[in-house]
């Protein structure tokens, strides 16, 4: 127990005297200082026993004088006040005023004889904290034995945090990355993690770097990540932390994530198994039944599913697993340089990526029929590029279906449809002007004056220009199938990689 004023009235050796105050006996004290200052709440931290002999004060010893002394005193979070008496000091009794005050203020105030020199009790003091720190020390070594026992016991979590609880005092929740409720002892576990979501979420955004406490309605909680590498789970301890609990709480940091790595890596074939399942899922042409007994063997009962492609960091095993253990029915991959995630219909995918995959480029496939796997996954292949150059997460209908045709199809099978549709133009128009202006007027919806005035040529010109095109190319301007072929040409020459002309020129 820490040592209060009590207490150290209690030692016979320092002859101490209570004279006022006795409401603030429980006081802690964690200092002694020794004073003649008129005003020392400056020089105070909290907590110290103030000693002095009134050397100053004797000088003025007014009513006043010593109440406003008793009052700075106390303002200074002092745990007592000790005045010493004595016939070679200035004073011989306690002024009346004085104890006026304190008794007031709550502020103990103590006498000790010309017998007790302050270093004395100042001696007392520290030797009885020095005392209560071993003791601890102990204590903490003791409870830290215990819970290493009930770690390597083989009884999982739960008797873990019961050995805590019990030594410590302190309740305490774990849950995973996802806040998912994995154990409790003394306290109700799911309201917990229900009242810190906000602070859950606020340390899962700084990962195994973040850390936080907070007041919920419940009380006090200290939120603490969990994991060796990578982020998987966390840690509530609830209510006012004491001595103990403080000192290893680094200890059950430890332990904890000991025991989560242990669960993540003992996961490891079912996470090999529901990637096999996921490589079937994606074989093209599936049979519905084939497709939906799939899903069913992993616990996803959704009737449409999503496909996520996620650039993978210097780690693509640990995201994969992340994402995997995000998601329900753990259906995820490590494909090249790719993650590949399967999930449900209705599966909140921009939350999962936020917290598992901060940063990282992902494209986001339609949702289709669970036997279209792979045309969900090509499409979130796809959209890659177009996250990258966004620097978020984008779906497919962000994305727009020219791009996405685009991008569905090879360099090499694009630049062959271009040059078949515009190579007419290439071989007439060395200039580029009929090409530029097709894909003004095609932009402008064709327009004839509003393509003019961005080309800022005569809408005769224009005319001219695009019934030009028309014969070269053979295309009939006012078939609609005509327009899409030329415009999807010059979308696709945009696109493509810098390369000759078929008539030499760049």
């Amino acid at each position: 127990m820490p040592l209060t004023v009590r207490d150290l009235l209690a030692i016979p050796s320092l002859r101490l005297e209570l004279a006022a105050g006795r409401a603030g006996l429980g006081n802690v004290v964690e200092a002694a200082h020794a004073s003649e200052m008129l005003r020392p709440a400056a020089w105070l931290e909290g907590a110290e026993v103030v000693m002095t002999t009134g050397l100053l004060l004797a000088d003025d010893d007014t009513p006043e004088a010593w109440t406003q002394y008793a009052a700075d005193v106390a303002r200074g979070g002092a745990a007592a006040l000790i005045l010493g008496l004595g016939r070679p000091l200035p004073l011989q009794q306690v002024p009346s005023a004085l104890a006026e005050a304190a008794e007031g203020l709550g502020l103990p105030l103590l006498t000790a004889p010309e017998r007790t020199p302050f270093v004395a009790v100042t001696k007392a003091v520290f030797g009885a904290r020095a005392a209560e720190e071993r003791r601890l020390l102990e204590r903490t070594l003791r409870t830290q034995r215990r819970l290493t026992a009930a770690t390597a016991s083989g009884d999982g979590l739960d008797a873990l945090l019961r050995a805590w609880q019990q030594a410590t005092g302190t309740a305490v929740v774990v849950c995973d990355a996802l806040g998912r409720l994995l154990g409790a002892a003394g306290t109700d576990g799911t309201a917990a993690i229900a009242e810190a979501a906000g602070i859950l979420d606020a340390v899962a955004l700084r990962g195994l770097r973040g850390s936080a406490d907070g007041d919920l309605p419940s009380g006090r909680v200290q939120v603490q990540p969990l994991g060796a590498s990578r982020l998987r789970g966390f840690v509530l301890l609830l209510g006012a932390a004491n001595a103990e609990s403080r000192l290893l709480g680094s200890v059950l940091v430890s332990l904890l994530s000991v025991e989560l790595e242990r669960r993540h890596l003992a996961d490891e074939p079912q996470r090999r198994r529901r990637a096999h399942l996921l490589a079937q899922l994606f074989t093209p042409e599936l049979p519905p039944a084939r497709a939906r007994s799939l899903l069913t063997a992993a616990g996803v009962r959704s009737g449409a599913i999503r496909v996520l492609a996620v650039a993978a960091d210097e780690q693509p095993d640990e995201l994969a697993a992340d994402l995997a253990m995000a998601a329900p029915g753990g259906l995820a991959r490590v494909a090249g340089e790719n993650v590949e995630l399967v999930v449900g219909d209705g599966v909140n995918v921009e939350e999962i990526l936020r917290r598992f995959a901060p940063g990282r480029p992902a494209g986001i496939g339609p949702t289709v029929a669970p036997q279209h796997a792979a045309l969900s996954l090509r499409q979130a292949q796809a959209l890659l590029p177009t996250s990258k150059e966004l620097g978020r997460p984008v779906t497919t209908a962000e994305a727009g279906s020219v791009r996405l045709l685009l991008q569905l199809g090879s360099p090499a099978l694009l630049s062959a449809f271009a040059d078949t549709v515009l190579a007419p133009l290439d071989a007439q128009d060395p200039a580029a002007s009929l090409g530029e202006t097709l894909r003004v007027w095609l932009e402008t919806n064709g327009s004839w004056a509003e393509t003019a005035k961005l080309l800022g040529v005569h809408r005769h010109t224009v005319q001219a220009r695009i019934e030009r095109i028309a014969q070269l190319t053979g295309r009939r301007m006012d078939r609609i199938e005509d327009r899409v072929d030329l415009w999807l040409a010059l979308q696709a020459r945009e696109s493509a990689p810098a390369t000759p002309r078929p008539d030499g020129a760049h």
